[in-house]
């Protein structure tokens, strides 16, 4: 856990005297990307902190909320996507020593360092399951042309490109050979 982490929160107030609360309402920068290939929160974003954290027996609890601005690309068409996620976090880090953090590995529960706990992959963990995996511009994006690419919302109505069948394209060619003997 790095101490100039703007998510590892300094929690030496609370000593270990259960009931002790702080309230934690920041804006800090992103440390790092957060999310998917086609929808994130970028390295330094904002993100809003509204938590509340509580000296418990085994451990400090960490509630509240984290507010953060996404951008990405729809899925179908590519065009960017803007727009915000909110997370609700229930989060218990285990004391040194305590039974919890006997009884847990490492990975399953995060632990207070040096009268700190590092809420990062807390984060990492609660944004990953809210955002989706199929970003879309709007609800009824057409996507882009399969034959050339161009966006559908912006095409013509109707737009469409003839496809022969290359089977059959021998027998086109003959057709039009004929429509145009018999116009003459």
């Amino acid at each position: 856990m790095s101490a100039k982490s703007p998510l590892a929160i300094d929690i030496s107030r609370l000593g270990r005297r259960p009931g002790s609360l702080m309230e934690v309402h920041e804006t800090v920068p992103a440390p790092s990307r957060i999310g998917l290939d086609l929808i994130r929160i970028e390295q330094g974003a904002p993100l809003e902190l509204d938590l509340r954290i509580e000296s418990v027996s085994e451990g400090a609890l960490v509630t509240g909320t984290v507010s953060a601005p996404t951008n990405g690309e729809c899925v179908r068409c590519l065009e960017p996507v803007t727009g915000d996620v909110s997370i609700d976090l229930t989060e218990l880090f285990a004391y040194p020593g305590s039974a919890t953090e006997e009884t847990t590995e490492e990975d399953e529960m995060g632990r207070v360092v040096d009268d700190r706990v590092d809420i990062e992959q807390a984060i990492v963990d609660a944004i990953g399951l809210v955002l989706p995996f199929t970003p879309l511009c709007r609800e009824d994006c057409a996507g882009l042309c399969p034959d050339c690419g161009i966006v559908l919302a912006e095409a013509e109505p109707g737009h469409q490109h003839e496809k022969i069948d290359p089977r059959w394209a021998k027998l086109a060619a003959l057709r039009d050979e004929v429509g145009d003997s018999s116009d003459g």
